[in-house]
């Protein structure tokens, strides 16, 4: 069985917490109240094979952003979240995707995700626009309501799909050949 850390990125109040608790609860949490950090997990099968995922749910607000680098270096995964219904929320997500650029030195996997789509009256983001930031950011993209629990699942199964693949990239990949080692010296210590 494979074990994935995923950590939740994004503003605070675009769902990050409702994402996790309906990915491993299954309800939703009408209340907001402003998270420093959460940890939860869930056991699922992905592609007929058990897998075990640790959500970490992430501060969004400014204050904690040396405690952000924190959980970006322990993830393996990470999920952008912006709300459809909140413009800022959206333009801010170039910051999250910087600082998980520098703390991961690399190409990350993540994926892009507006959350919040049951607000259809309330909308500030156009699925197209999402769709346009997720090719530039070059991740994927996908509309959820944690609220209605639409997509949630599809979201962690794909970022596990995506993780797995890189996995098996990376153990494909040839070995660098061993280094020379010279024999001018060897020191044994008893």
């Amino acid at each position: 069985m494979d074990n994935w850390r995923v950590a939740v990125l994004g503003d605070g109040g675009v769902g990050k917490t409702a994402l996790a608790v309906q990915f491993t609860l299954n309800c939703f949490v009408e209340t907001y109240d402003p998270t420093i950090e959460d940890a939860y997990r869930k056991q699922l099968v992905v592609d007929n094979r058990m897998c075990f995922v640790e959500v970490i749910d992430t501060a969004g607000q400014e204050e904690y952003a040396t405690l952000r680098d924190q959980w970006v270096r322990e993830g393996q995964g990470f999920i952008l979240v912006y709300s459809v219904a909140s413009r800022s929320t959206f333009d801010r997500l170039e910051i999250f995707r910087q600082s998980m650029k520098r703390v991961k030195r690399g190409d990350p996997i993540f994926m892009l995700v507006g959350n919040k789509c049951d607000k259809t009256y309330q909308r500030e983001v156009s699925k197209e626009e999402g769709a346009a930031l997720a090719r530039q950011f070059g991740c994927k993209f996908i509309e959820t309501s944690a609220k209605t629990a639409y997509n949630v699942e599809r979201l962690f199964m794909n970022l596990v799909r995506s993780l797995r693949d890189t996995r098996t990239i990376e153990s494909s990949a040839p070995s660098a050949p061993p280094k020379k080692t010279s024999k001018k010296s060897k020191c044994v210590v008893m």
